[in-house]
């Protein structure tokens, strides 16, 4: 168990902020918890192993940090001890996380790795393998003792996106030979979807278990790159690149294009900047993906960064717009200077904080695109008054910024179509039903071309076949009249 020393107000100054507490499962009469460890971060997660070995996590936001300590549960004597400590935005900087093993009662433990003639203990630390050209998995063998590492296997570079999933091998035993390891991957490419895979040691054969089928043949040969440029303050900047199957540029010419992102917040450039995903990765769907829309022979830029920066004593949302805009505007010239995309009509578009983008984007940046879909998203930060994404000011404390990152205060300056989709039951804080009918009739009492769409029994994250359906149906109609045909005739519904 553990007790937050600050009550869970993150502006109390107190030292420890967490107690780390255990306690046995069936404790005898008048046993009290003992104290595992004390953190002055925020408590993250514990990850299991023996009495000898538990790694403790804990992170703090506001300054980035994250800490993983060495803990020995059965020992009061040991003292805990940092394995890592670092700022978290700074992926380029990932350890990766230690790979799991089944015991025999059924529980998931750190799994202990041992070497031929080696009395030392190792773990394996899977990562993500964040580097300038995109992910690249992989596993290191780590010394608990004294913090050294062996790189023992990594994903192709050239054509594929590996990633380690779990040990198929060991399950139930203390300790695992290095040589007699085995362990589950995942492989695929731009073009082949993932395939499951065994790497057996020490020859680090891999041999492949599943034939999945292509989930989309009509999307087989689709065109994927991950592109590079540069906001106008010098942050570089990524996104991904789709264009439909067959597509000749020098025949097919600029295409209509959908723009479907995210904003993130971070504390520095350099985070900013850096990459994250791969361009090996197989183009995979969810229901209600933008990648659908390829179908329709749209341009696709998935992803884009939308950094939002606050350096120093300087917080993030203090300069929302201003960098949101800065983002978007490099996005657009990017593709556009390449000559695929069509910049009377580029749609923009996004789910939750990505619908809220979206808002922003048809009020401050209406130069940019022809047409917008907001789907779940937050239009009035009042009425979460206490706090809100990564925003820890109240509304009293920061009543202008609150104001500035609403886009029903900007309702007036909405002029091209904007399509809102919402969950009618969506039950997740600040994400009420109610944001969407109230910037909804903003927009209609400013006569902006409008059309609210309400889901049926439907949460934040659309589940019921006929909803999804619905949505897709609904994105596209406006898509093929307001993007594709870009014409902005008709009026305000719901």
């Amino acid at each position: 168990m553990v007790e937050a020393q600050d009550r869970g107000d993150a502006n109390v100054e107190v030292s420890p902020r967490d107690i780390i507490y255990t306690q046995p499962a069936e404790p005898a009469e008048g046993e009290k918890p003992e104290i595992l460890h004390k953190l002055d971060l925020r408590f993250r997660s514990v990850s299991w192993c023996d009495d000898s070995l538990a790694l403790v996590n804990e992170t703090w936001y506001k300054t980035s940090q994250t800490r993983t300590w060495l803990v020995c549960p059965g020992s009061k004597d040991v003292a805990p001890r940092v394995l890592f400590d670092r700022v978290f935005e700074n992926v380029y900087s990932d350890p990766g996380s230690p790979m799991m093993t089944r015991t025999s009662t059924g529980t998931n433990v750190i799994a202990k790795i041992k070497k031929e003639n080696d009395e030392q203990i190792y773990i394996l630390l899977n990562g993500r393998g964040f580097t300038p050209e995109g992910n690249i998995p992989f596993l290191d063998l780590f010394d608990i003792n004294t913090g050294s590492k062996e790189r023992i296997w990594e994903s192709n570079r050239e054509k594929y996106f590996e990633t380690a999933v779990a040990l198929v091998f060991g399950q139930g035993e203390e300790d695992i030979n290095l040589n007699q390891l085995k362990i589950l991957t995942s492989k695929e490419s731009k073009t082949e979807i993932t395939q499951y895979h065994i790497l057996s040691w020490p020859l680090k054969k891999s041999s492949q278990i599943t034939n999945f089928p292509h989930p989309y043949p009509t999307l087989a040969s689709l065109q994927k790159e991950m592109i590079k440029y540069q906001r106008k303050d010098g942050v570089p900047l990524t996104a991904t690149l789709y264009l439909p199957p067959g597509y000749d540029q020098s025949k097919d010419g600029p295409l209509p294009c959908l723009f479907w992102a995210y904003p993130e917040d971070y504390k520095s450039k350099d985070a900013a900047g850096q990459v994250r995903g791969s361009p090996n990765e197989f183009s995979g769907m969810t229901p209600t993906s933008s990648l659908i829309f390829l179908a329709r022979r749209f341009a696709v830029l998935a992803g884009p960064s939308i950094p939002i920066i606050g350096e120093g004593d300087k917080l993030p949302n203090d300069r929302f717009v201003e960098q949101l805009v800065s983002s978007a505007e490099a996005a657009v010239e990017e593709v556009v200077r390449r000559g695929v995309a069509d910049p009377s009509r580029i749609a923009v578009g996004g789910h939750s904080y990505g619908a809220f983008m979206t808002a922003h984007l048809l009020a401050h940046a209406p130069h940019l695109f022809c047409c917008g879909i907001a789907r779940s998203g937050s239009y009035n930060k009042t009425l979460t008054p206490f706090g809100f994404q990564t925003e820890f000011r109240t509304l009293w404390e920061a009543t202008n910024v609150y104001i500035e990152m609403s886009p029903i205060t900007h309702a007036n300056k909405i002029k091209k179509p904007i399509l809102i989709i919402h969950g009618e039951v969506d039950d997740k804080v600040g994400l009420f039903p109610m944001q969407a009918e109230r910037f909804f009739d903003a927009l209609k009492g400013h006569g902006a071309l409008s059309r609210l769409v309400l889901l049926p029994f439907e949460h934040h994250v659309y589940a019921a076949r006929e909803n999804v359906m619905h949505v897709i149906w609904e994105t596209d109609r406006w898509l093929q009249k307001y993007c594709l045909s870009n014409t902005s005739d008709g009026k305000c519904g719901a």
